[in-house]
């Protein structure tokens, strides 16, 4: 049975490596999550923010490290976009550090939650739910 509300949903994952990319699509897959747009870096997932054309995503979920601009300075650019349709999305940092002053310092930059790898697609589908502020799964 499919769910409207989650098949609505848009996601941007932004990763610099591309299996893990695959991996949070599979993981959202399963939760019926399909409208899923990618960005190898925090540049290009900047980019595909301030593209007119592509649609604004509901959620974010961004990895922490990265080349080029990191999950902080991505998700710093976010909250300080004079865009109020860009900075209020809600930014999911998805990464393997424990580090927990790098940790604290992502949500102070404006992080809606930092979650650890590997994530289990009913956890990852509760942090949407949270972010979006309505549960799409019975």
């Amino acid at each position: 049975m499919t769910n409207r509300a989650a098949q609505a949903i848009r996601i941007l994952v932004i990763d610099d490596q591309k299996a893990m990319r695959s991996i949070i699509r599979n993981l959202l897959a399963v939760v019926d999550i399909h409208h899923v747009m990618e960005a190898a870096d925090g540049v290009e997932g900047w980019k595909n923010l301030l593209d007119r054309r592509q649609p604004t995503p509901d959620v974010i979920i961004c990895d922490l490290h990265m080349q080029n601009m990191d999950g902080m300075e991505f998700c710093n650019r976010v909250r300080l976009c004079k865009d109020e349709r860009i900075r209020a999305i809600p930014v999911l940092i998805l990464t393997g550090e424990r580090d927990k002053m790098s940790l604290e310092v992502a949500e102070q930059v404006g992080a809606t939650a930092v979650l650890g790898k590997p994530i289990s697609a009913p956890d990852l589908c509760h942090q949407i739910e949270s972010a979006v502020g309505f549960a799409f799964i019975n």
